[in-house]
């Protein structure tokens, strides 16, 4: 059988975790054998959990059957129910596929379910579930059966059809599931008798000691223990189970409340021991190892106190110097700091003085640059003009011994302007003499230099007298204009554009050198206060520099003394941490050697004593414990569920949330947070209400009720996202539909 369950682990999508004992064996056997009977039904009794379901997957896997189950959706209807009947009678009637129907209690959405069934039970199919054209569809595919199989068959539709209704009798076989609780397991017997007389009834009782064993005994052979303790441990699990059995009864006598104790809880049981024993080790281990390490700090730091309580002691006068030192030192920068801050006000009264000259000197340059401005522009033309003749023009201009009156009054304002000691020839005009410089002007033209020294002509200098003249006798002529001059020579227009500009240029500069003068005072009084300022500034800086210092001195002294003083308390406060981490290592070694048996009792609490009353729970441990001692499986002395698996910082948090603080509502608390299922809370007065509330508000916990309209839609959105899901009011039983996720 064994080789069977590997098989089907490797088919199947969701493997079974089974360990085949001999009472699990004995059922598998019987289901087996009802399956291969014709018209073979069984009917399985017994609570949740108790394997019912496993043990049907795998006989029929075992018979070579093909499994069907109905999955419960928010919108599965009774005309689904329907449809998923028919298909199943067609897979048993048209293929002839052996199939097992699976089929509990908790997938009864409605009672008409039921009624189907007992009616397949009892004769094969449902009155009226199929309409004239499945009938004639039916009756077609069966004639066709026939025909291959050359079956000596009535052919008629009503023969067809009960053929059709023979195979499925034969070939489908219905398995189901219910538990004994309460009165609609009674109920549902005596209105549907043929779920008793149709199926062979298959009562799954409590799991006998051999296989509590046999399953503790798998699941914990893997745990890191000894074989001494892990067999005490897997004694212990039976004895928690059989023991809860029993007190469950005496629960029922004195407070007239069931508890039911399942495999499931067994299962639970031991799954939640190895994960909580894992998890503990490696909390203990990892704490331990940090006092540890700090304790070796310790020694290293208890090796050095003589030496640093030595050199304190040798540092003690030098500490007091110190003191008395910072204290001077206080002083003296309070006395610097008022230097500084005269220094500074003088400083910025000067800058103040000089940063005015400057405006005015600025103010100055400014407008001579606006005045200059006007003439610039036309003496840069000019000058430019001057590029634009060529040696030719010149020579041309050379050439000629008879020029007109423009080209002779362009190279006399020259000469005249340059004043180089040429003396004009008397030439008679009309009768009168006039000067004629034009003998002069070609010894001017033959200079190769002649363009550059126009280029470089100083224009700052020319004298008055040598300016009027040029005014009087050549710019106010109305001959001597560019554009006249241009028509005779173009290497004179370049000349007469650069006189014009040459006076203009003189005519603003003569008003402009008054504010020059001005400028030049300006900027010589802001070159004083300049030289003032940066002594001031070189005299403050001197005074912050040495200030500065005194600061650096001052906090030298006093990290000193700092230093000296957490010598010293650290020298204080190590003797009695070493003791201190010494007990606390102690101690979480002693919790380590007791942690199988700590974990152990809280795995059984975790697991069975949620349902039980304070009383009962202290009854329960308090056996537990004195079991644990009898076996020699370590325990702590003072055993708590708190202790072991609480946290002083979520505890707090909890209490803050709303928990109550007496300690079985925090037993409460732990045993929520640990389970490996979701919890059920009898919560008459809203206590737990509340705290779950408070405490998963943060992860947008969401709050329905079976009774709401679109709780399932709100239930979908929470198990997408991964948000906590609260339900409320819940009654003695739940929507079918949530059977997937629990």
């Amino acid at each position: 059988m064994d080789g069977f369950l590997d098989d089907y682990n490797i088919s199947s999508k969701a493997p079974m975790d089974l360990v085949l004992f001999r009472f699990a064996i004995e059922h598998v056997s019987r289901i087996c054998r009802v399956l291969r009977q014709p018209n073979g039904h069984a009917l399985l009794v017994g609570i949740g959990g108790s394997g019912r379901a496993s043990a049907t997957k795998l006989a029929a896997f075992m018979s070579d059957y093909e499994l069907l189950q109905i999955e419960i959706t928010k919108t599965y209807t009774f005309t689904d129910w329907r449809e998923d009947v028919k298909k199943m009678m067609r897979k048993a009637g048209f293929e002839g596929v052996s199939t097992v129907f699976l089929f509990g209690d908790h997938q009864l959405k409605d009672e008409a379910f039921l009624e189907d069934i007992n009616m397949i039970l009892n004769t094969g199919e449902v009155p009226n579930i199929y309409e004239s054209d499945e009938k004639a569809e039916i009756t077609e595919q069966m004639q066709n059966i026939v025909q291959e199989r050359n079956l000596k068959v009535d052919s008629s539709p009503l023969a067809m059809y009960n053929f059709f209704i023979e195979r499925v009798r034969r070939n489908l076989h219905v398995v189901l599931c219910m538990s004994p609780i309460g009165d609609a397991f009674r109920n549902r017997l005596r209105m549907f008798p043929s779920l008793i007389n149709c199926c062979t009834i298959d009562w799954f009782q409590a799991w006998p000691e051999d296989a509590l064993e046999m399953v503790a005994n798998k699941f914990l052979d893997e745990v890191e223990m000894s074989r001494e303790i892990r067999g005490e441990c897997v004694s212990l699990c039976k004895h928690l189970h059989q023991s809860v059995r029993g007190i469950s009864e005496r629960y029922y006598a004195i407070l007239r409340r069931r508890n039911y104790v399942t495999p499931t809880s067994y299962l639970e049981l031991i799954k939640t021991f190895k994960s909580l024993l894992d998890q503990k080790r490696f909390q203990i281990l990892t704490l331990k190892t940090r006092y540890l390490k700090g304790l070796e700090k310790l020694d290293f730091a208890s090796s050095q106190v003589s030496i640093m309580q030595q050199e304190l002691k040798e540092l003690q006068p030098e500490l007091i110097e110190t003191s008395k030192e910072t204290e001077q030192l206080i002083k003296i920068i309070a006395g610097e700091t008022l230097e500084v801050e005269d220094k500074k006000q003088v400083v910025q009264a000067d800058e103040a003085t000089a940063n005015k000259a400057a405006q005015e000197a600025q103010a100055i340059k400014d407008e001579c640059e606006d005045q200059l401005a006007v003439a610039m522009p036309a003496l840069n033309a000019a000058v430019s003009s001057l590029d634009t003749l060529k040696q030719q023009d010149i020579s041309l201009v050379k050439s000629m011994t008879n020029p007109p009156a423009g080209v002779r009054h362009g190279y006399g304002s020259y000469l005249y302007i340059e004043s180089k000691g040429v003396k004009p020839e008397k030439k008679m005009v009309e009768g009168k003499p006039v000067d004629d410089y034009w003998a002069s002007s070609k010894k001017v033209l033959g200079d190769l230099k002649f363009l550059e020294s126009l280029k470089l002509f100083d224009k700052e200098t020319i004298p008055v007298a040598i300016i009027r003249k040029i005014r009087e006798k050549y710019v106010t002529n109305p001959d001597f204009h560019p554009s006249l001059i241009k028509n005779v020579s173009s290497a004179c227009e370049g000349l007469c554009s650069w006189v014009r500009a040459i006076e203009v240029y003189d005519r603003v500069a003569k008003l402009v050198v008054p504010k020059r003068k001005r400028l030049k005072e300006a900027q010589s009084l802001l070159a004083q206060h300049m030289s003032h300022l940066n002594e001031k500034r070189g005299e403050l800086k001197e005074v912050m520099d040495k200030l500065q210092n005194l600061n650096d001195d001052y906090r030298s002294k006093v990290n000193k003394k700092r230093k000296l003083l957490r010598a010293e308390k650290l020298i204080s406060g190590l003797g009695g941490e070493r003791s201190r981490w010494t007990q606390v290592a102690h101690e979480l070694g002693e919790t380590y050697n007791n942690i199988v048996g700590d974990v152990l009792l809280s795995g059984g609490i975790v697991a069975y004593l949620g349902p039980f009353t304070v009383e009962f729970r202290q009854e329960c441990i308090k056996e537990w414990w004195s079991l644990c001692r009898e076996k020699n499986v370590p325990v702590s002395d003072n055993f708590s569920l708190a202790a072991t698996l609480g946290d002083p910082l979520s505890t707090r948090a909890w209490h803050i949330a709303g928990l109550p603080v007496d300690n079985f509502s925090l037993d409460n608390a732990i045993i929520v947070t640990n389970s490996r299922r979701w919890p059920l809370m009898i919560d008459p007065q809203g206590q737990a209400n509340k705290w779950i509330k408070n405490m998963e508000k943060p992860n947008k916990l969401q709050v329905i009720k079976l009774s709401d309209l679109n709780y399932v839609r709100t239930l979908e959105n929470s198990i997408q996202f991964g948000t906590p899901v609260l339900l409320e009011n819940v009654g003695e039983g739940l929507d079918p539909l949530l059977e997937p996720i629990y």
